[in-house]
């Protein structure tokens, strides 16, 4: 099933918060995702959904200073507890704004630390998370991003992907862009792994800016996803920096945003 939903922290990025809400309800959206809400209170957020009959599908959980180029949180040995109490502040905005799924990222290898280290704590950490996930009715997530772009992120590829603990509230949010950037095959790998897949995003590559502008098939791709059991949603998550939705025309026997809908 192809069920589109447009990241707001990377789409119309050009405009201010709230009228993000609105572009995306404009361009026939009628779900969104967000990397980190925490910028904006659950009230702000209700209402510019409510205001523009959008859901909320996707938040991450808070990550630390990853995103300023530090380690994280979830593979970080001794942040456990402000791992715990980020998780504790997802949960909030989670259950308050109907959130369907929520993405841990597991970070970048911390100095002075094994690997294995790492990883023995991303695994508790995801088993608690999916686990207190499990208890509201959400879908727990984790990303594997690619080493170029994050240099020592635990979770790059396939293969680690599928050495993450056994928990069945524990799916792969697997990103096309990143998945190529890593040299993954893509059609066989959701031909074969969709049902461990809890949420997708998409980009196209080498550039990370919408279908149509690299190298990836997407016309072939959004047929492939379509015509899965995927039952979830597929994130547009691309550099964008004027809001142009031109590479709609690429979604399977659509001249409509269709897909864009329930």
């Amino acid at each position: 099933m192809l069920k589109l939903c447009a990241n707001l922290s990377m789409l119309f990025s050009h405009l201010p918060w709230p009228k993000r809400f609105a572009a995306a309800r404009a361009a026939g959206f009628t779900a969104v995702e967000i990397q980190f809400p925490y910028e904006h209170t659950v009230e702000q957020l209700q209402d510019w959904l409510h205001q523009h009959q959008l859901q909320l599908v996707l938040i991450n959980a808070p990550a630390g200073d990853l995103m300023q180029g530090g380690t994280g949180l979830a593979g970080n040995p001794g942040k456990e507890a402000e791992f715990t109490s980020g998780l504790q502040q997802c949960l909030h905005y989670a259950t308050q704004l109907g959130v369907e799924a929520v993405n841990i990222l597991p970070g970048r290898l911390a100095a002075g630390c094994s690997r294995q280290q790492a990883l023995d704590t991303l695994y508790g950490n995801l088993q608690l998370a999916a686990t207190a996930l499990a208890g509201q009715h959400i879908r727990c997530t984790v990303e594997a991003i690619n080493r170029h772009d994050m240099p020592g992120f635990l979770v790059s590829t396939l293969a680690e992907l599928q050495q993450l603990p056994d928990h069945p509230n524990l799916f792969w949010q697997i990103d096309l862009y990143h998945m190529a950037r890593m040299n993954e095959a893509l059609a066989p790998l959701l031909a074969q792994y969709w049902p461990r897949i809890g949420h997708l995003q998409f980009a196209d590559h080498p550039g990370r800016g919408a279908p149509g502008s690299g190298s990836l098939d997407f016309a072939s791709l959004f047929s492939q996803i379509k015509a899965l059991p995927y039952a979830f949603w597929s994130g547009a998550e691309y550099r964008d920096n004027n809001g142009d939705m031109g590479w709609l025309a690429l979604l399977p026997g659509q001249q409509d945003n269709a897909a864009l809908r329930h």
